[in-house]
């Protein structure tokens, strides 16, 4: 028996068709019909373009198109020859501004899409406050970002060589109170305990001192068997080296490197999404793949307990979410504003070089590649995470085989944090 179901109310929308023998899922069929083109649309544009177009890929993660852009064209140009060096002002402005971006991407997903999917699908009734607090939280966040992008979504702060903003102390002091207010918000209602004490939680066996909304929700899970629900490959992959990742590999606890050249696209029938794999493999992306990468103590202490479960793989992303509010912290206090924002001349050519980049974004790692001819872009591509995670008969699809509920098979799918509007490029 097959039977369709549309996924709405993610990024875009999905069809999952389902295959059923003896009652439970033995095919999911992964389909993202709205294609975009992006890709198309950039081939014979200057090179810069890409910095106000690519932002427009996605609503939510345009920061990370945007900062994927600049280090693509960044990389061609040293890949050239052309000696430049960024300065750290300029750095640390890129990292706050793409870790407020995962934040409020993170906290909209919890409170829009996984508490309301879990309330209906166990019958409870709905809580009202939920789109408020992802709203609360995540305009907080939204605001200390916008202090240095100029504008959110869809912004093009950041430029080869830096960026273009130059914010004075009064700015610092006005994102540092926006952040406060998150971390507030984050203590009292999503996890019930300081951020530190919550920091320090190596072991699922301290879970008990949790508090909040994410207690009820881990609650929740393991009541109703998604701590082993979920399973796929268990195998994890980053590109890039950041705060909360490294550009590694982990199959099996084992941590290796990896190179761009082993990845490989391919056209999925039925779908305007290509599917990803590496080595001919299917690799997770993500919260969950950044922190086993990164051997992040209570990530590890579930996944030796649970696996690549639901449970563990929603708790990853929200457990991100305290990371990178730390993160965003300290880099505000660091924050050097005496040095330059943006170091390179802004007339250098571009001409007949080619470049590739890999950004953290909220759902993992996005990749862009740009090959440029005659100072117009010849080819442009872009690897998002849902290429990564639900390619078919990849991540996703496999969490969800032996299922006998579309249901839940569906709250597992959108665990993943879909994004077709991203991949249908």
């Amino acid at each position: 028996m097959i039977v369709k179901k549309l996924i709405e109310k993610v990024e875009g929308e999905a069809n999952l068709n389902f295959e059923f023998k003896e009652g439970k899922i033995a095919k999911v069929d992964i389909n993202f019909n709205i294609y975009r083109g992006i890709e198309e649309i950039l081939k014979g544009k200057p090179p810069r373009d890409a910095l106000v177009i690519n932002p427009r890929v996605c609503g939510i993660c345009n920061h990370a198109h945007l900062i994927a852009t600049v280090k693509a064209l960044e990389d061609a140009l040293q890949k050239s020859g052309v000696e430049f060096s960024i300065s750290q002002k300029a750095k640390d402005i890129r990292e706050f501004t793409l870790a407020c971006e995962l934040i409020q991407n993170h906290i909209k997903w919890l409170y829009l899409t996984i508490y309301p999917n879990i309330y209906n699908i166990l019958g409870l009734q709905r809580d009202d406050s939920f789109a408020l607090k992802a709203s609360y939280m995540a305009n907080s966040i939204t605001k200390a970002l916008a202090i240095f992008a100029g504008q959110w979504p869809h912004s093009s702060y950041a430029v080869i060589g830096g960026v273009t903003c130059d914010p004075t102390y009064l700015d610092i002091i006005q994102a540092q109170s926006y952040i406060e207010d998150a971390i507030r918000f984050f203590e009292k209602v999503v996890i019930g305990l300081s951020l530190d004490d919550y920091l320090s939680i190596k072991s699922v066996s301290n879970l008990d001192k949790l508090n909040g909304d994410f207690s009820k929700l881990l609650y929740l899970l393991g009541e109703n068997g998604f701590a082993k629900r979920g399973k796929s490959f268990d195998r994890f992959i980053s590109f890039s080296n950041s705060k909360i990742s490294k550009k590694a590999k982990s199959i099996a606890t084992t941590i290796s490197k990896v190179d761009f050249k082993y990845i490989k696209e391919y056209s999925q029938d039925g779908s305007f999404a290509k599917g990803v794999v590496y080595k001919d493999k299917f690799f997770e992306v993500g919260p969950l793949a950044r922190a086993i990468i990164n051997k992040e103590p209570i990530i590890k202490s579930l996944h030796k307990k649970y696996k690549d479960s639901t449970l563990t793989r929603v708790y990853a992303r929200v457990h991100e979410v305290a990371l990178l509010l730390k993160y965003a912290k300290e880099l505000l206090k660091n924050l050097d504003i005496t040095l330059p924002s943006c170091n390179i001349d802004s007339k250098i050519e571009l001409n007949n070089i080619q470049g590739i980049a890999s950004v953290e974004a909220a759902r993992g790692s996005l990749i862009h590649k740009v090959n440029i001819e005659n100072g117009l872009i010849k080819e442009y591509s872009i690897i998002t995470p849902t290429q990564w995670n639900l390619s078919n008969n990849g991540v996703a699809a496999n969490a969800m085989l032996g299922l006998e509920s579309q249901e839940i098979a569906s709250f597992i799918f959108r665990s993943f944090d879909v994004c077709s509007v991203c991949t249908t490029h």
